[in-house]
């Protein structure tokens, strides 16, 4: 009865903490290949045969190495394969105790050589309880699902009394795959964008494959280890945007292209005008063009150039190297709305240095430029898209 109501208060606290995680905002993959990663763990592990033995086997080494991806920070998916020896220590009493408890027969030293192919689901509990975050020093997650548990004798000999052998008979030998399912628990510990440090347990419960000395029809075994895990390309969720605000920023990049578009047909006819214009020599007043002020946007969490920054850049570039006395400073900016402070810092100071590389590209003096990055900003235009800019002033 006891057991059946921790089930119940775990599966009722795993449904509470997934709706209140999706309360939270939406982070996914910004590619097919994101959050992909390698583990390898090491640790012991002890098996036991069930009632008719009914102790745990001597603690033997354990090696695993997983492939896995979060689809989310939430949830994901891994292999894992894993290999050690089964210490089966065992009374041969076949269930037979005498008056005092002790087991009738022979005492045996079993040992098997155990290889394990498992598939685990992954829910991270810490980001469905209070959201991602990437700069979060430790994460902890739970873990479970099937696999395949191959067995194969490891002694030909068995010792049994401690100076009598007795040769393993022939079935024994062979190799045979028994199903199994685990379920565990695994901390993260974050030491950066690439690696984490693991510790993990697992409880798991298979069909016997500990051989004719075992009456039991299954058998459990406890697992724990550490390891260290390699995350391909970096850790990295990118917030979902909406298709309102995908509309939006559409809207956005449509008006500017109208713009250019009006420009270059002013442009021409200007060209046109000047070319029909007879050579008229007189005196006049040269105006000297300033540069106001320039945006370059960029997408959600990039801080690459599209076609119409480079154009911006390019018009800004021929202005700047005009006015080779006055200096300018390059400002980048991120949404406060998404990610965490320290993430838009950085984010706002790559957009910077890639207007500024793009500008002394085009031939701008280094010594005219500023470069500065403010983070996270909200609102400086009246919708939060709008300030993941690079503004030149």
């Amino acid at each position: 009865m006891k057991s059946k109501l921790v089930i119940l208060s775990l599966l009722l606290a795993g449904a509470a903490t997934t709706v209140y995680g999706q309360s939270k905002e939406k982070y996914v993959n910004e590619k097919a290949g994101d959050n992909i990663f390698v583990s390898v763990t090491g640790g012991i592990s002890m098996v036991n045969s069930g009632k008719s033995e009914g102790k745990f086997g001597t603690p033997a080494p354990h090696i695993t190495l997983s492939l896995g991806k979060w689809f989310s920070p939430v949830w994901g998916a891994r292999v894992q394969g894993g290999l050690w020896k089964a210490n089966f220590d065992t009374r041969h009493s076949k269930g037979t105790w005498d008056a005092q408890g002790n087991a009738i027969g022979s005492i045996a030293d079993y040992d098997k050589n155990v290889g394990q192919i498992r598939l685990d689901a992954m829910y991270n509990i810490s980001n469905a309880i209070w959201g991602y975050n990437p700069d979060r020093l430790f994460n902890l997650s739970v873990f479970a699902g099937p696999g395949i548990t191959i067995a194969k004798s490891a002694n030909g000999m068995i010792s049994t009394n401690g100076n009598t052998w007795q040769r393993v008979p022939a079935g024994e030998e062979k190799t045979r795959a028994y199903v199994n399912g685990s379920v565990g628990l695994q901390g993260k510990f974050n030491v950066n964008e690439y690696i984490d440090i693991d510790v993990e347990a697992r409880g798991e419960l298979a069909a016997s494959y500990l051989g004719y000395l075992s009456t039991a029809h299954t058998v459990g075994g406890i697992y724990v280890g550490a390891g260290v895990t390699y995350t391909f390309g970096g850790k990295k969720f990118v917030p979902y945007v909406s298709k309102i605000e995908k509309d939006a920023l559409n809207d956005e990049i449509n008006k500017y292209r109208s713009e250019l578009e009006q420009a270059r047909a002013d442009l021409a006819n200007c060209k046109n005008a000047l070319a029909n214009v007879k050579p008229e020599v007189r005196e006049v007043t040269k105006e000297v063009q300033v540069a106001g002020p320039r945006a370059i946007f960029f997408k959600i969490g990039s801080a690459r150039l599209d076609d119409y920054g480079k154009v911006n850049i390019q018009l800004a570039a021929k202005i700047l190297k005009a006015n080779p006395d006055k200096k300018y400073k390059v400002a980048g900016y991120a949404d406060k709305a998404t990610g965490s402070a320290s993430w838009n810092q950085k984010l706002s100071e790559k957009r910077a240095q890639v207007v500024y590389d793009a500008l002394i590209a085009e031939g701008v003096d280094k010594d005219q430029l500023e470069l500065v990055g403010f983070g996270g900003t909200e609102n400086m235009f009246g919708k939060n898209f709008l300030n993941r800019v690079v503004i030149l002033e």
